[in-house]
């Protein structure tokens, strides 16, 4: 039975290009994840954008002598251009600096206001001595007060998990320029997180059976539950509806408020574009239908506790009750689906410290699915993983190319000489059928992993059909059958339709070569839909122009099941599937490449 799964995937700053780290982490396992679904006969929502409001966006604004508007502007065109790239099918893939946003984010508010979620509360705020400007909490760094890790930010510390003030920090210092902050006294409004111990903590005890490192992190949350500030002090974002407070020059809400919300904005968004303004209800009130939330572990705190606080309140659920908001009962999420750092000698990858590799860097030479399958099947799924250019060259020479591409070249090939169509299998054996029945119990195999968002295990599983099938051919040589014709033609027969079912098992992997597999198999058509970079009205803003990817993706012909081949279809000489890299660039990397210390 087909169900609505909504893909939300993190908001990457619209404030530089990606790197190959962050697209490891919210980027590639949710289109994977997608394809499958789509494959599989469900009806998918994929949404995000750039998250285009706070102060890492008027802190590179004011580095390259630009507006905040026109930095995301710029930003958010190259980031999705990389996205593109990648093949990421996005049904909507959007901005928080549209009028739809602003407008969601606000009626959000005013519900969780209304119901007694939100309280004013006078605090301590840091400013810039040398600009006067405030200074948020995130571009705060000190010791932490609790575990004494010395890197903690003002918001939180990533080493123990605690929610922090920035007051509290040790030794405070701005990330932007050294210098010690003021901390003075302001205004603003919190999100009562108290107010949701129960009925967060009955949500979570549900969960158990997310990723263990989602789950042992969600178990401390509930031990600190202190009001979140949902407002600061700046002249960039989203604005405070409220007598008193939407005049004001210098409030605005905090960038995490209406990031998080940003899932249901580009909902929204995306159903006001299709036509029919109610299509996200489909994902978003329907009980059967299920939420699947993609990010780093840097993010699990905001999709574990504080969006699901949000839709609670929202939808008058919280310890206080309320009425349901504007939007109905709203779907809390369904699986927590965090990856691990992508790491480089065991760092972080680091603009700052150009520990970086951009991800337009990498497709312009390499290609999208060589790192769309480097990311799944060696990526920081579970645990903080080191890309290397050794394993990078290992995986692509001898997986992709070794085994995969010569799978494909030498079975076309050989049918392409002998017959010049497929031919038909007038004399089967046994291991035909052995290998046939191998590679169609993958389906089950594979899509059982791809559904739990286990891309290793699933891309291993397909791998290990394309080896048998490799074997299956050194052990036949069909090469040496000239005098058995029928016989040769049987195991080309099978070879090709196993080349068919492992086309489609690694197609939410490398949808491009995907591609190209179908059409060397003498397919038409598309195979593997891809998203397209659109210049739109904003719906709301006249005049504003935003980039947006989105895509036709029913209109593909992957499906989750063995397809058998046809008979007699034409077949043209194939050219190699992917191209094997110089073993050197194992060593050194390209030219363009951070030189890391070992």
């Amino acid at each position: 039975m087909s169900i609505p799964v909504l893909t939300a995937v993190a908001w990457p700053y619209a404030n530089g290009p990606r790197h190959i780290g962050h697209v490891s982490g919210f980027g590639v396992p949710s289109d994977v994840f997608s394809r499958y679904q789509r494959m599989a006969g469900n009806r998918v929502l994929m949404v995000s954008g750039t998250d285009e409001h706070g102060t890492p966006i008027t802190v590179q604004a004011d580095k390259e002598g630009l507006t905040s508007q026109q930095t995301a502007d710029k930003y958010t065109r190259q980031i999705g251009q990389d996205l593109q790239g990648l093949g990421l099918t996005y049904d909507l893939f959007t901005r928080t600096s549209t009028g739809n946003h602003a407008e969601v984010t606000q009626q959000i508010f005013l519900a969780l206001h209304r119901n007694g979620y939100v309280v004013p509360k006078t605090t301590t705020g840091a400013i810039s001595p040398s600009t006067g400007r405030t200074l948020p909490d995130r571009y705060i760094e000190g010791t932490c007060p609790i575990c004494g890790y010395d890197g903690a930010r003002g918001d939180q510390c990533d080493n123990c998990g605690n929610q922090l003030d920035a007051a509290e920090l040790i030794n405070p210092k701005s990330r932007i320029n050294g210098e010690t902050p003021k901390f003075v006294e302001t205004e603003h409004l919190f999100l009562d997180l108290p107010a949701f111990t129960e009925s967060l903590g009955k949500w979570l005890s549900t969960k158990t059976d997310w990723r263990p490192n989602v789950v042992n992190f969600t178990k401390n949350l509930l031990d600190d539950m202190r009001p979140r500030p949902i407002t600061r002090d700046l002249d960039w974002g989203v604005k405070i509806p409220l007598d008193g407070w939407r005049d004001q020059p210098l409030k605005r809400f905090y960038v995490w408020f209406d990031a998080v919300i940003g899932y249901f904005s580009a909902s929204v968004e995306w159903a006001r574009r299709s036509g029919n303004p109610d299509a996200w209800q489909e994902f978003w009130n329907n009980p059967d239908a299920r939420g699947y939330y993609f990010m780093g572990k840097d993010n699990i705190t905001f999709h574990a506790q504080i969006w699901p606080a949000l839709l609670l309140g929202h939808n008058g659920a919280g310890d206080k009750g309320g009425q349901v908001g504007p939007y109905g009962k709203l779907n809390l999420p369904d699986e927590i689906v965090s990856s691990e750092f992508l790491t480089m000698s065991g760092s972080k990858f680091s603009t700052s410290r150009g520990t970086v590799i951009y991800v337009n860097d990498f497709l312009r030479e390499f290609g999208p699915d060589t790192l769309r399958y480097f990311i799944a099947v060696a990526g920081p799924e579970t645990q903080d993983t080191d890309f290397t250019w050794d394993e990078f060259v290992r995986r692509t020479n001898f997986e992709l190319a070794n085994e995969w591409g010569n799978l494909v070249n030498r079975s076309i090939s050989m049918a392409h000489k002998n017959n010049g169509a497929i031919p038909a299998p007038v004399k089967p054996a046994a291991a035909d059928e052995e290998l046939k029945a191998l590679s169609r119990k993958a389906f089950e195999t594979v899509g059982g992993h791809l559904q739990r968002s286990r891309f290793k295990l699933a891309a291993t599983e397909a791998m290990r059909v394309v080896s048998a099938a490799n074997r299956y051919l050194s052990d036949q040589e069909p090469w040496k059958l000239k005098d058995d014709p029928e016989r040769r033609d049987a195991v080309l027969h099978t070879a090709l339709q196993v080349v068919s079912d492992a086309n489609t098992l690694l197609t939410p992997f490398l949808p491009h070569s995907a591609q190209k597999v179908h059409e060397a198999l003498g397919g038409t058509g598309v195979w593997a839909a891809q998203p397209e970079l659109r210049d739109v009205e904003d719906l709301d803003i006249p005049g504003r122009i935003n980039p947006i990817l989105t895509g036709d993706y029913a209109a593909e012909q992957a499906r989750w099941e063995s397809i058998p081949i046809e008979v007699g279809r034409p077949l043209s000489k194939p050219t190699p599937l992917f191209a094997k890299l110089d073993p050197k660039l194992g060593e050194t990397g390209p030219e363009w490449a951070p030189i890391v210390s070992e």
